[in-house]
């Protein structure tokens, strides 16, 4: 397909192995963030970044926080980089044959070397996969050509996604990457208290009422990447709402309604940046007048107006 815009293609299908690699890598980042890091709402303080070579954890405190480290997934020169505050560098390289337990294995090592162990949970998260990542040894499929374009389409997706997020006045979280998931997401926040999850991870997700945006690479469900929305607590009637484009439709995923528009239709388009601000918003209002939020008094003014 020809497309007269700068968009990658990504494709889930034909990646299977390439995506749950870097998968696995995200998860192993995340863990060891996850276990330095000091808490902050809504698990913010797991996540993982975009930045301009690939993705990182950004500064993880350490010694109480008297230094700090980052590992870093550089895409762009296909490395592992870990700097620490007190100047310590160290490098490996991302190669098509490094498995997960050679990537777990000698990060941990050369973590040990900076004085810093990594002490996680050392399974993959949701991933149906029973093996410690130390074990696994049949998952070895990083690809060059996969990572650089799911990468720079995040880069892109990063860029939009805070667009779209400096348009509200109430709490939103940073852009970020979920590693659990491997999606990339934005949430709006309404400042009213939501009713309890069911399980620990989703009491602290979803404590207050919240309007989610992002982008994931397609699994098994969804075989192809896609943007998303969805309305915690859904209000009734939500699938029903009008969506921008006429590409983007509601689709039930786990007993809730979600607003999709596939990456695919987005990169048919000669001006996507704008046809994607146009989905988020139109699945922003669909789930905030249901709720009833306050949209005027949430929304930000252009500065000619201030």
């Amino acid at each position: 397909m020809i497309t007269s815009n700068h968009l990658a293609e990504l494709k889930y299908v034909g990646n299977e192995k390439s995506k749950l690699t870097l998968h696995l890598f995200f998860q192993i980042l995340g863990k060891i963030r996850m276990a330095y890091t000091p808490r902050k709402n809504h698990w913010w303080h797991i996540t993982l970044y975009v930045y301009e070579k690939g993705f990182t954890t950004g500064p993880v405190p350490v010694d109480d926080g008297a230094e700090s480290f980052s590992i870093s997934l550089n895409i762009q020169d296909h490395r592992v980089d870990i700097s620490k505050s007190t100047g310590e560098v160290r490098s490996f390289r991302l190669e098509k044959d490094l498995d997960i337990s050679d990537f777990y294995n000698y990060l941990c090592s050369v973590l040990k070397e900076l004085d810093i162990r990594a002490e996680i949970q050392p399974k993959p998260y949701e991933l149906g996969i029973s093996k410690k990542f130390s074990e696994i040894h049949d998952i070895h499929h990083y690809n060059k050509k996969y990572s650089t374009a799911y990468w720079k389409t995040l880069l892109w997706i990063d860029s939009v996604f805070k667009e779209f997020s400096g348009r509200f006045y109430g709490k939103t979280c940073p852009v970020h990457l979920y590693w659990h998931s491997m999606d990339l997401a934005v949430t709006r926040f309404s400042g009213k208290k939501a009713p309890s999850g069911s399980s620990m991870q989703d009491r602290e997700a979803y404590s207050h009422e919240c309007i989610s945006f992002g982008f994931w690479p397609g699994d098994e469900k969804v075989q192809e990447a896609a943007f998303y929305s969805y309305t915690y607590p859904s209000p009734e009637g939500i699938e029903d709402k009008p969506l921008e484009p006429r590409d983007a439709n509601w689709i039930l995923n786990n007993g809730s309604w979600m607003a999709i528009l596939t990456y695919a239709d987005l990169r048919k388009n000669d001006n996507p940046k704008k046809v994607l601000l146009e989905f988020l918003e139109s699945a922003y209002m669909a789930g905030a007048e249901l709720a009833d939020w306050d949209i005027e008094n949430l929304r930000v003014p252009p500065l000619k107006d201030l």
